[in-house]
């Protein structure tokens, strides 16, 4: 067994609050000196590299002498807006001793919800790596709400995995990687060499944790890399305390736990509507219609709906629940939510009829639909 990432040529790497911040007693300038050396190595060896880190909110904590994250948004967004600025300065200056040019990008979840914006910034992130940018990405914290925000950079890491198609995620924390348990709890608890991403095993193993510095806990870690592995991407969770890791990994050294795509790469477009964090509503179906969308391949009709749940308009992307509420699809809607209410239970054939008009027969066409 080697490293997965042995042979990637694109990668995105997430580099954790505790890491960064030397659990939160101030820019670690050190460690992040050291994994700059190793990220100028690896493009010394032809890969490209997106880092996404955390620190900003750490890092403004310390400035303002906080021991705790504040619980209020504006007070995180005043910690970030004052942290951001230190953050950015350690990564200029680390990468300029190595002639590397860095690019920093903030972004919300609403960048990506968005079609033309999503684009754009995949556009603008492939076109700095191929001039030789370092692109550094933090979520913007100055300026997101609960309603937009990504809640933590696993989330944003894996998205951006997806955004410019990259081969391999590596998620550097301050474990080992993935347990059977909590080792803190359990002795007995053993390390997740590797895994398929989409197992859903994983996320009981993973539990839900968190820290007073970071946001996210293993569970993030988990889901981002079932995100990355819809394009295709591979994803190591690694301790990033461990000496010259990135090149290590590189090396194909097998350390942490590997997490295998194993699943085909989504289309562009697909990944575009699996990749929404917050969708519009959510539509109800039948054992039939269920049993239609995952074995054969069709459309959404509205005869096939008993429950239509929030309030959406024509294009927005909604998430489709079986009868027990679990999530099995998301797509773009060909009706408004007060007009599939109408025709929900009723043949295509009625829907002018109830309406006065029909835009399509089917609620979502299979072409706009992504089974999760």
């Amino acid at each position: 067994m080697y490293s997965i990432i042995a042979n990637a040529k694109r990668l995105v790497v997430k580099v954790g609050s505790s890491l960064v911040t030397n659990n939160g007693r101030g820019l670690d300038h050190n460690a992040i000196g050291q994994w700059v050396l190793q990220i100028a190595e690896l493009r010394q060896q032809g890969r490209e590299v997106v880092l996404v880190s955390s620190g900003a909110i750490a890092e403004g904590m310390c400035r303002l002498g906080w021991s705790r994250r504040p619980r209020e948004i504006a007070k995180q967004q005043a910690a970030a807006a004052i942290g951001q600025m230190g953050l950015v300065q350690v990564y200029e200056s680390c990468f300029s001793e190595h002639s590397i040019h860095t690019a920093q990008i903030l972004l919300t979840h609403s960048d990506l919800s968005d079609r033309e914006r999503y684009l754009n910034a995949s556009s603008t992130l492939l076109t700095l790596l191929g001039l030789g940018v370092v692109p550094i990405i933090n979520e913007n914290d100055t300026v997101v709400t609960d309603e937009i925000k990504f809640g933590d950079n696993d989330t944003l890491a894996a998205l951006v995995t997806n955004l410019i198609e990259g081969d391999a995620l590596i998620i550097l924390t301050d474990q080992r990687g993935l347990y059977t348990a909590d080792p803190r709890k359990d002795p007995t608890a053993t390390l997740v060499q590797e895994a398929d991403a989409n197992d859903p095993a994983l996320e009981t193993m993973a539990g839900s944790t968190s820290t007073t510095i970071g946001q996210g806990g293993m569970l993030t870690k988990i889901l981002a890399a079932k995100r990355a592995a819809r394009s295709g991407a591979n994803t190591i969770i690694a301790s990033g305390r461990e000496p010259s890791i990135l090149i290590r990994l590189a090396a194909a050294e097998q350390i942490g736990t590997q997490l295998i795509a194993g699943t085909a790469c989504l289309a562009a477009r697909k990944q575009w509507i699996a990749n929404h964090l917050k969708v519009r509503g959510h539509v109800v179906l039948d054992a039939g219609a269920v049993e239609k969308l995952i074995f054969s391949g069709k459309s959404l009709l509205p005869v096939g709906i008993i429950d239509v749940q929030g309030i959406f308009t024509r294009g927005e992307v909604i998430s489709c629940l079986d009868e027990a509420h679990r999530e099995i699809a998301r797509g773009l809607t060909n009706y408004g939510s007060a007009e599939a209410r109408m025709i929900s239970r009723h043949p295509s054939s009625e829907i002018d009829f109830i309406l006065g008009y029909m835009l399509e027969p089917e609620v979502i066409h299979r072409n706009n639909l992504v089974m999760l």
